[in-house]
């Protein structure tokens, strides 16, 4: 047993033995291993054929406008979810009542029932119009254009997805604005800083250590959320092009799996974009689980090692 030069005995602790962690770590080990036996040896799979189509022109072409969609939905979602939470929380009623009731239909119905009407819309409204509202046929103060000429299957299909997006989006700013203390607007407005600027100078930035993880979940569920614009109908995104060359083929489980390995590197490649940003806003908030805790042999350094730590610690000199 050791002793410290103050004449303590410190107990040598030993960790418990814990020998169902290793017995649950050997039983996932073997499941995963039969799990991936079971799917490279499945000859019903075609991984040759899966291979061969995983870099083809066509799949790859899906992908890229995969990718676009996810990044233009959530550009429209997160303008929209800005906007929508500062007025869910204004004092103008009529503001506050539009943002709940654009986050209540949204959130409401479909994603799919959405971009269906949305599909409909050249034949709902043949011809739109930009003019001051009720007065622009009288006075011809007003600028028509044909729906199905500007509204393609592509622009419909990012605006409905982005519109739906802001619905859930808008929830996630508003809890981020409001984990921010109610005295940082206080003290930056007495200290005669605009609302604009309080906003994005010091709400936003505190706001977003607790937006950015469900953001990033909102983010990888719209990359998967694109394989429903099939219903516009846009033929471009991946899930679209590998079921038509799967049926095109007559190899439909293969050009699946195809278009499922590119969504997983999507995925894997936005998780690892979060993992950045988190720990960028997430500066001064890590956990400290070992603070307090210190183990006997750092209880038993010499002074000059006390004192060694003792100047990283840095304090504010007050001065009354």
């Amino acid at each position: 047993m050791a002793i410290t030069k103050d004449g303590v005995e410190l107990i040598d602790a030993k960790p418990v033995p814990r020998p169902g962690r290793w017995a649950s770590a050997i039983v996932a080990a073997i499941l995963a291993a039969m799990t991936a036996h079971a799917l490279v040896t499945n000859v019903n799979f075609q991984w040759q054929v899966v291979f061969e189509w995983l870099f083809s022109r066509s799949i790859l072409q899906g992908v890229l406008f995969t990718i676009i969609l996810t990044v233009l939905a959530m550009v429209v979602g997160t303008a929209l979810a800005i906007t929508m939470a500062i007025m869910r929380q204004s004092v103008n009623p009529v503001l506050r009542w539009l943002a709940m009731a654009y986050i209540w239909f949204f959130r409401g119905t479909p994603i799919y029932t959405q971009l269906i009407f949305w599909s409909l819309l050249p034949t709902l409204y043949p011809t739109l119009s930009f003019g001051v509202p009720f007065l622009g046929s009288l006075w011809g103060w007003e600028l028509p254009f044909d729906t199905a000429t500007y509204f393609t299957p592509f622009w419909m299909a990012f605006i409905g997805l982005g519109l739906n997006e802001g619905a859930y989006l808008a929830e996630i700013m508003r809890a981020g604005l409001l984990s921010v203390s109610k005295g940082q607007w206080e003290a930056a407005t007495a200290l005669g800083m605009p609302r604009a600027t309080i906003f994005r100078r010091i709400i936003l930035p505190q706001a977003m250590r607790v937006i950015v993880p469900p953001i990033g979940n909102e983010t990888i569920s719209m990359l998967k959320t694109t394989s429903l614009v099939s219903a516009i109908p846009f033929t471009l995104e991946l899930t679209f092009i590998a079921r038509q060359r799967g049926q095109a083929t007559f190899a439909p489980v293969p050009l699946l799996i195809a278009a499922a390995i590119w969504y997983l590197v999507i995925t894997s490649l936005l998780m690892w974009i979060q993992s950045f940003i988190e720990k960028y806003y997430g500066k001064g908030f890590e956990r400290r689980d070992n603070a307090g805790t210190d183990s006997p042999a750092t209880s038993s350094t010499s002074e000059d090692d006390h004192k060694a730590q003792a100047t990283k610690l840095k304090f504010l000199d007050v001065t009354p």
